[in-house]
């Protein structure tokens, strides 16, 4: 197991909210083994893309104001 940073585990917590979205989408009781190849690419893009995005939302908001 990879040790996450306090940055990290925000970004994966933000990421889920995303993949649950398109969970409601496909249906919470869909066997990950019944997943069509485009739901599984669905669900791997929206979790980088999202968790992406979260990092860098996080590293603007951690980011020194610059004063000029």
């Amino acid at each position: 197991m990879v040790d996450l940073t306090e940055e990290e585990r925000a970004a994966v917590t933000a990421t889920m909210k995303r993949v649950a979205l398109l969970m409601d989408e496909i249906g919470w009781q869909t066997a990950f083994a019944d997943l069509t190849e485009a739901q599984v690419r669905a669900l791997i893009e929206e979790a980088v893309e999202g968790f992406r995005e979260a990092m860098a939302d996080i590293a603007k908001s951690n980011a020194p104001e610059i004063p000029f």
